[in-house]
């Protein structure tokens, strides 16, 4: 079991949610002031999207990024700052006509998918392990293994560490394709996705298998989303793993009872606690992770 656990928060993500909570941030000030109150809540790390004010959907704008950041080092918590980056991968094809995109298909080059990480450069930022049957429909997310080496490279270059999203026991296989080919510095670090339709399912058989595919070295996360999420914390650990909640993943403390970041961080911590482990600091998840000295 692991002992020190990194709690991440991941605060928005890009999803169609913030019609479904009044909780789910918006605006920079928002995510910047959840990602304050979970790190205050005791979340190591918190993992930013951004999203456009006016519509309320995900965005790639470089300044909601950069008034996000600049809000949260300004305030009185140092959590480590993890930027996404895996916005610009959206293929919506016409199923009669696959060759036609359609509405919602925001598909860029890996450089202009992190243009604001190289604006910012914040301490980790996420590289999509593959390309994923995206839920129902025709919504395909695109990763593929140029644009994967790519992105692994640039980030090394930028001094930022890559937080490998793994949705899939193929991702895994080609993300430690990377680790072998040196692209990849010590130790590597693996997000296992579980439960994002049509990826990993919520299993701990599969969990376990996924666990014993990575190099001796890497330090991992796993996380469950919806109704899995709280409950996958205990798992993750047990596991040997830190672990993830958030609002990106899940809307509820409970049946009914819509959930707060930094509610969702505390249910995580006392459940982490109970264990018998502890939450590592933010300065603590900096040495796990090997991030430059900040």
């Amino acid at each position: 079991m692991n002992r020190h656990v990194i709690l991440t928060c991941a605060l928005t993500g890009a999803g169609d949610t913030a019609g479904k909570s009044e909780h789910v941030p918006v605006a920079p000030q928002e995510i910047a002031d959840s990602g304050i109150a979970a790190a205050r809540a005791g979340a190591s790390v918190i993992h930013i999207h951004v999203r456009d004010p006016r519509t309320r959907q995900g965005s790639r704008e470089t300044a909601f990024y950069a008034e996000v950041a600049r809000l949260v080092r300004e305030s009185d918590v140092d959590p480590v700052i993890n930027m996404t980056a895996g916005m610009g991968g959206d293929l919506v094809i016409d199923p009669k006509d696959p060759t036609r995109h359609l509405d919602g298909t925001d598909l860029v080059p890996q450089a202009e998918r992190l243009a604001h990480v190289e604006a910012l450069r914040p301490e980790i930022c996420t590289l999509d392990c593959g390309t994923l049957n995206f839920g129902e429909g025709s919504n395909i997310y695109v990763s593929t293994p140029d644009m994967m080496r790519e992105g692994a490279a640039r980030i090394r270059e930028l001094g930022v560490k890559p937080e490998l999203e793994i949705f899939d026991t193929g991702n895994l296989w080609f993300a430690n394709v990377m680790y072998e080919e040196g692209l990849l510095d010590d130790p590597p670090m693996y997000q296992l996705c579980m439960g994002i339709p049509y990826g990993a399912p919520v299993s701990t058989g599969l969990l376990t298998a996924m666990v014993d595919m990575l190099p001796a070295t890497a330090q991992f996360t796993s996380f469950g989303i919806g109704r899995h999420q709280l409950p996958w914390v205990a798992q993750s650990v047990l596991a040997g793993g830190h672990v993830r909640v958030g609002l990106e993943d899940n809307l509820y403390l409970s049946k009914g009872v819509k959930a707060t970041n930094a509610q969702l961080v505390e249910r995580a911590r006392t459940l982490i606690e109970g264990m018998g482990a502890r939450v590592a600091s933010p300065n603590e998840a900096r040495d796990i992770l090997g991030l430059a000295a900040h």
